[in-house]
């Protein structure tokens, strides 16, 4: 709450959140202070490493906070300490456990803040606000309040326990089960462990099966990594973990387990789009301290790879690790952000050897030894339901050896800008349920047949084929694709949709989010055939990126689409919006979030945009200049973003 306070953004020039855990080295905290200064700083030694640290902050008034201090082995904090420039009234933050550590960081016991435990009264506010969450923190059946307390009570004002265990009460309705809960809370540790572990073990406990497994998952990552929810969902996906059923998609069931961790307050939320939809997440440290626990104790993950199936890919990770255990069902990159994988030619060479996996994911990777060659033995993995190269370096195609991967349900290759075509035995894949080839600038276009992947849930940079390119998949293939609920389109020519296509998209009524990015596109004859290429008006979310018309698509209207409850749409040649953007017959949109964003000539009045859009919540406005009397925050002015019951005029 400090840290992101408005006064304090605007009294420091720099800020640097640093994540120091158990696990840490003084290199690679010096990195990441750089890496949030804006540099890399990649292979420069220690020294070298401070006095850019210095340079950046000379003269400015920063403030540092260093988060979850254990130990001061070695005099690293001297030495940062030391090379910081002193005076401008900067200032910085320590947390941690052991007050020994703040004594050897040489704070004074009246600079020293010992955090209170909660009062019953908040504490019973705080779980209301979870327990209760669907009837809006309020409890709604009396028989539940007074057991309710008792059960706060065994948390000792300890925010994290009263968080878990009103998360897990959530899901549970009955006077039976609150009952039990409170005479299975261990009572002889809920009167003598004042830490938090009772509540967190109990609520591990009463997970369902396939959501221990998910949870268990965090295991292999570092403290204090933020992970990626695609990740983890297709993981689980991957490996069996989401249960299903007949007919739903399983985006949205490893989606829904997801979201069952969350709402229990096992994991916490790091980033958000605009539209609430979770990005990327991470644990606390005292929760990662049970699941590793329990994945040692259910031979889920074992630091030394002996005798578990799961196991993280790093730079520092040992081959005689991979040598261990070659029943391994996951393998996953597990670099903490900004960082790349540096895997050597004894690492990749083992990978083959684990005949039993399932999930391979290699994203954010650097190989010693030829992809090619790599890639090739990863062919004859036979259970492999997913594989990730998302930005590998460097991928240029993939060998016919993976053609043998029948069983795969999850490809990603995002990011692989060396990349220009697809192998037509992708087209064979019949169990895929995702494909990703975003952000692969060289890619041309994909394999022709790929609408007979009936069981795709999510198609993302979907580039289709012009007219001269026979080999290549046209846009109207997308129409046998019914299950889709997430796409992605490249278009950047007119030839590339058909006079007889341009209905391709309407009758997909699975689809949920459709993005349509018209990045390098040529010739004026795109933006009639856009005009023409109506989304199916289910539609839940429409990103439109690089648009080449001066007037938005017609379509792009609340009776068309009378279901859009998101609208973002960035760069481009849009300057005006199209009159049926505004209604007829007093028809209004239902969007709740609108994000305008590098869009220099589009002019457009606010008053206009709020009679229209009656239900809108968030606002995003940014390098808009031409916008009229858009509202922004009572204080200051925070890139455009407004929330309802915040603006001024």
């Amino acid at each position: 709450m400090v840290f992101n306070d408005r006064e304090i953004e605007d009294r420091f020039e720099r800020r640097m959140w640093i994540s120091v855990s158990q696990s840490f080295d003084e290199e690679q905290i010096m990195r990441s202070m750089l890496r949030t200064l804006g540099d890399a700083s990649v292979g420069d030694d220690r020294g070298e490493l401070l006095r850019k640290i210095n340079q950046y902050l000379l003269g400015k008034r920063y403030l540092i906070v260093m988060d979850d201090v254990w130990s001061l082995a070695g005099n690293w904090w001297s030495r940062i300490s030391e090379g910081l420039p002193k005076g401008n009234g900067s200032s910085v933050i320590i947390t941690t456990r052991f007050v020994e550590v703040l004594r050897k960081m040489e704070v004074s016991e009246a600079r020293m803040h010992q955090p209170n435990i909660l009062n019953d009264n908040n504490s019973w506010l705080l779980f209301r606000k979870i327990a209760f969450a669907a009837s809006g923190g309020e409890c709604t059946k009396p028989e539940l309040e007074k057991i309710g307390k008792e059960i706060v009570q065994k948390c000792n004002g300890l925010p994290l326990a009263i968080k878990a265990i009103g998360g897990m009460l959530l899901y549970k309705s009955h006077y039976h089960e609150w009952r039990r809960i409170a005479d299975n809370f261990r009572d002889e540790l809920g009167e003598n462990d004042d830490t938090v572990m009772p509540s967190l073990q109990l609520s591990y406990d009463e997970l369902p099966p396939y959501l221990k497994s998910c949870f268990l998952s965090f295991s292999l990552y570092p403290e204090d990594c933020v992970v990626t929810k695609e990740q983890l969902v297709h993981w689980w996906i991957g490996e069996g973990f989401v249960p299903l059923r007949s007919g739903r998609p399983s985006t949205e069931a490893g989606e829904d387990c997801f979201s069952g961790l969350t709402n229990r307050c096992l994991v916490e939320v790091v980033e958000k789009t605009y539209n609430g939809t979770i990005l990327t997440c991470k644990i606390h440290d005292m929760v990662r301290e049970l699941v590793i626990k329990m994945a040692e104790n259910n031979a889920f993950f074992k630091d030394n790879g002996r005798g578990c199936h799961h196991f993280g890919i790093d730079t520092k990770m040992d081959p005689k690790q991979l040598v261990a255990n070659h029943k391994f069902r996951a393998l996953l990159s597990t670099t903490k952000t900004g960082e790349v994988n540096k895997i050597s030619s004894s690492i990749a060479n083992k990978f083959s050897e684990c005949k039993y996996l399932r999930v391979l994911d290699l994203h954010k990777s650097i190989f010693e030894m030829s992809l090619t060659s790599l890639l090739s033995d990863i062919g004859f993995l036979q259970h492999l339901a997913y594989l990730s190269l998302s930005n590998t370096h460097p991928l240029t195609q993939l060998p016919p050896s993976l053609e043998n991967l029948k069983n795969l349900e999850i490809l990603n290759l995002s990011f692989s800008q060396n990349l220009k075509v697809l192998p037509p035995y992708l087209t064979k894949f019949k169990k895929l349920r995702v494909l990703d080839v975003s952000h692969c600038g060289s890619l041309e276009y994909l394999p022709k047949g790929l609408g007979r992947l009936s069981n795709l849930e999510v198609l993302l940079g979907f580039r289709p084929a012009r007219a001269s390119q026979l080999e290549g998949c046209r846009i109207a293939e997308l129409r046998n694709l019914s299950r889709l609920r997430k796409l992605g389109l490249h278009l950047v020519w007119d030839d590339e949709i058909g006079d007889s296509e341009v209905s391709a998209l309407v009758n997909l009524q699975q689809i949920q989010f459709l993005t349509v990015s018209c990045f390098h596109s040529h010739g004026s004859g795109l933006v009639d055939k856009l005009d023409k290429l109506y989304p199916p008006p289910e539609l839940h979310e429409l990103c439109l990126q690089f648009y080449p018309g001066k007037p938005s698509p017609a379509w792009l209207n609340p009776i068309s689409l009378h279901m859009l409850r998101y609208l973002w749409i960035s760069s481009g040649n849009l300057a005006r919006m199209h009159e049926a953007f505004f209604g007829e017959n007093n028809s209004a949109w239902k969007i709740e979030g609108l994000v305008l964003e590098s869009l220099s000539d589009l002019e457009m009045e606010w008053e206009m945009v709020q009679q229209v859009m009656p239900s809108l919540k968030i606002v995003n406005a940014s390098w808009c200049p031409n916008l009229v009397s858009f509202p922004i925050e009572d204080v200051g002015f925070r890139g455009g973003v407004w929330t309802k019951g915040e603006h001024r005029r």
